[in-house]
């Protein structure tokens, strides 16, 4: 960032600051929308994933274990909104060259930098400490992927090289191992294998995000893989993920024929549209589009049919 653009950046953080106090008026709505719901979301589905499964192959009966299974669930729940509340924090200086990020209530002055910063400290201590209750395993894994997530992601890898992707991926990747450790500290493989499915499912689905929003990074000053390195390579580094990620899913075949054919089919289906990239589509916009719209059902899909073979 050169001089101008840093004293640019300055001033719109000390007036977005003075604007938090006189000219809007902070609601629930805006620290909630600080917490990224949809992230949030998300992630609690592979961490209930990993509880779930715990269970059955510990054999242990949720329904016995009340107060593990709210403090597990709600413990991931903070930790994880402190997080993305703490990276509102550190990139209010950016996030108004972004359109997907210019409303955030941390850039239009509904909240000033110390109500963020706070609010992301005190759920990310709460989070903390509900895990630290369940056991310090589950802990651990939370606070890690958390400082992972805020310092080497947030603060230091995605303003400086295009490997932050791949940092990113280890915060991303923790949820189901937080699940599975609440009841077995002992992390069975299978916990590993859910850890490596969310490993590499991620590159491949930030990439195509990545090259979605490849000028607003730009403009951000952001080093993604499309902004530096540009749209051929960047589709070349996700197909490669996608394809490593058909037999990362296998591993968990011991789940039984129908996961094992779901995965394989899902996996497939992925990789044949990536390389649709290089005939079909002349608009790389648009594959990307489509790359990312899968890669959320792929999720989605797998992490359902996980729970759903050890129902039924």
């Amino acid at each position: 960032m050169n001089k101008s653009n840093a004293i640019s950046s300055t001033e719109v953080i000390r007036n977005e600051e003075n604007q938090a106090g006189v000219n809007k008026q902070a609601t629930w709505r805006s620290y909630m929308a600080l917490t990224k719901t949809g992230i949030v979301k998300s992630n609690m589905i592979t961490m209930f994933a990993g509880l779930f499964l715990a269970a059955h192959y510990t054999q242990t009966s949720l329904a016995t274990q009340p107060l593990i299974v709210i403090l597990a669930l709600l413990g991931s729940a903070l930790t994880i909104a402190g997080g993305c509340a703490l990276n509102n924090y550190v990139d209010r200086d950016i996030d108004y060259k972004m359109i997907r990020t210019e409303e955030r209530p941390s850039v239009t002055g509904e909240l000033g930098g110390s109500q963020v910063l706070w609010f992301g400290l005190i759920l990310s201590a709460l989070g903390t400490g509900m895990l630290a209750a369940v056991n310090m395993t589950a802990a651990v894994i939370g606070l890690s992927g958390l400082i992972i997530y805020v310092v080497f992601y947030s603060m230091w890898t995605k303003r400086t090289t295009t490997l932050n992707t791949i940092v990113g991926s280890f915060s991303g990747a923790v949820p189901p191992l937080i699940g599975w450790a609440a009841i077995d500290p002992g992390l069975h493989p299978y916990a590993w294998s859910l850890f490596l499915i969310m490993f590499v499912w991620q590159t491949p689905h930030f990439l195509a995000l990545a090259m979605r929003r490849c000028e607003e990074y730009r403009a951000a000053g952001i080093p993604m893989l499309p902004v530096v390195a540009g749209f051929e390579v960047t589709k070349r580094q996700i197909l490669v993920y996608t394809a490593a990620l058909i037999p990362v899913s296998l591993t968990l075949y011991g789940f039984g024929v129908i996961y094992t054919t779901v995965a394989l089919v899902l996996g497939i289906g992925w990789l044949a549209l990536g390389f649709a990239g290089y005939k079909k589509y002349d608009d790389d916009i648009k594959w990307a589009k489509h790359m990312f719209i899968y890669s959320l059902y792929y999720l989605m899909i797998l992490f359902a049919v996980m729970v759903i073979v050890h129902i039924f």
